[in-house]
């Protein structure tokens, strides 16, 4: 009997015990809309179990097929670099797909709106409503042009205006975005969306950035929209790994 991949889902990891609690509820919510898929979570630093436990426990169960999911919004130097190191070091019989981060994706244009709309806005305000996309920030050029392309398509969904912010490494700052927001015609609230997946040092510089907004949002966190965007990318990571086993045969 073939064993579809088991889906290791790679989080950052933060000495924020909220950060493992909600990166945790999510890999739970993603594993309950596939029953019968195997999920396992690890962590590159701070918190355990480590990539390298996960991936050394999986070998001597006898998995050999595993999906590994970079649980990141957009590809900087983390997908780049440290997971694939980290990877590398997977024991021999294991065979292992890197997917896709979750970035860029319809489903996290949808989840910024569920956040945001639980903040206690509606579809009616979008109109007289600016939006501050607060990303976590990145040195990376491939990076910071995913966040602005993600601020367009959520403008384009009807926001009155959005505009990106960042919490560290880019500018602006989320303050500095409210405060542009707030001299913009049309704009009669501001509202603050993290685009960021749980909490930490970060998403709590984004909420103090916040202060002067009229809404601020939670982060994704396990969101319905998140959990069915990492089987998304589970299955689209698997499919890539079957045709290349077919094209070998």
């Amino acid at each position: 009997m073939n064993h579809p991949p088991v889906l290791l889902v790679i989080a950052h990891g933060s000495r924020d015990p909220r950060h493992a609690a909600t990166v945790q509820a999510l890999v739970r919510r993603a594993g309950a809309l596939r029953p019968g898929l195997r999920v396992e979570t690890a962590f590159l630093d701070f918190n355990l179990p480590s990539v390298t436990g996960v991936l050394d426990r999986l070998a001597a169960e006898g998995v050999r097929d595993v999906v590994a999911l970079p649980l990141l919004l957009t590809r900087a130097f983390h997908a780049k670099a440290d997971v694939p190191a980290v990877l590398r070091q997977a024991p021999a019989p294991l065979r292992i797909r890197q997917a896709e981060v979750l970035g860029p994706s319809p489903l996290l244009i949808a989840a910024v709106e569920r956040r945001l709309y639980e903040a206690g806005l509606a579809p009616g305000d979008k109109s007289a409503t600016g939006v501050v996309l607060a990303s976590a920030g990145s040195t990376d050029p491939e990076a910071i042009a995913v966040i602005a392309e993600t601020a367009r398509e959520l403008r384009r969904t009807g926001w009155c205006s959005v505009r990106p912010a960042f919490a560290s490494a880019s500018l602006p700052p989320t303050e500095d975005a409210v405060r542009a927001l707030r001299a913009e015609p049309g704009v009669r609230r501001v509202a603050v969306a993290p685009y960021v997946i749980a909490p930490g040092r970060l998403p709590d510089r984004i909420a103090a950035g916040a202060a002067e907004a009229d809404v601020l949002a939670d982060v994704l966190g396990p969101s319905p929209e998140l959990a069915r965007l990492l089987l998304a990318r589970y299955d689209g990571a698997a499919r890539a790994a079957e045709r290349v086993a077919a094209a070998a045969v």
